[in-house]
């Protein structure tokens, strides 16, 4: 039986939600392609993985850089048959500290766009032929709660938006897994985006005391990617629950 292959952007921290997510696949017997702009980062990841005896490999990908994209698309297809499972789960959080849409600084929201939709988008554009050659692969667009600020009929009444870049950003990845799930209705890939909920993946804030640790938050990461055929599709899901107004999409 051929090794089933997962590919994980933003695993670069061992308390992250990539590592996290990348420890259960390979678990499960997936080999893990851990990602990031530093890949030195990433191989290290690599080989702790590895010392418990699961199958991982680490490249370079930086989703702000077109070039990459392409290269990191070249040697996933020179290297495996298929590609079973894609995380984007890579993201940028530049205005934190931003209050209200009239004090964006856009070349912040510039930032998070490009690593939050741009990237994303363009890396499943690059790696749709190895996805398609997969029986039942998995596209997995890991949202955030800060997406659910925005609903169109009472959008921030009362002004208040914290990082409106970035939630912008992740409400339009939302948007863009309902439009891609029924372009892909004639193929078996199911995709779909998953908030992980509050995550302590970040002790050096000081604000997370209260958030529950990543590998709970990527159990529901896990179970997009490995949804059975006639799974949900295009939808927004907590823990496998769906959220806000997206609803999954019968294939």
């Amino acid at each position: 039986m051929t090794t089933k292959t997962a590919l994980i952007t933003g695993a670069s921290r061992r308390l992250g939600i990539g590592f996290a997510t990348a420890r259960q696949l390979a678990e499960q017997g997936y080999h893990v392609v851990l990602t990031a702009r530093d890949v030195r980062q990433a191989e290290q990841l690599t080989a702790e993985l590895r010392q418990a005896d699961h199958s991982a490999s680490a490249l370079r990908l930086d989703l702000t850089d077109p070039a990459s994209i392409d290269e990191a698309a070249a040697h996933v297809a020179a290297n495996f048959e298929r590609l079973d499972v894609l995380i984007n789960n890579a993201s940028s959080w530049p205005d934190s500290d931003t209050l209200s849409p009239l004090a964006a600084n856009l070349t912040e929201a510039r930032t998070a766009f490009d690593v939050d939709v741009l990237g994303p988008w363009r890396l499943i554009e690059a790696l749709f032929p190895l996805l398609e050659c997969a029986p039942a692969a998995r596209i997995v667009n890991v949202s955030s709660e800060a997406a659910l600020q925005i609903d169109p009929r009472r959008a921030a009444q009362d002004g208040f938006l914290r990082a409106p870049g970035y939630s912008l950003a992740k409400y339009t990845m939302n948007v863009l897994t309902t439009l891609l799930a029924p372009a892909l209705a004639d193929t078996a890939i199911l995709i779909n985006s998953v908030d992980p909920g509050e995550t302590a993946s970040h002790p050096e804030r000081g604000d997370e005391d209260t958030a529950r640790p990543a590998a709970e938050s990527a159990r529901g990461i896990v179970w997009a990617a490995t949804l059975p055929a006639g799974g949900p599709t295009g939808g927004l899901f907590r823990d496998g629950q769906p959220l806000g107004d997206a609803h999954a999409m019968p294939l």
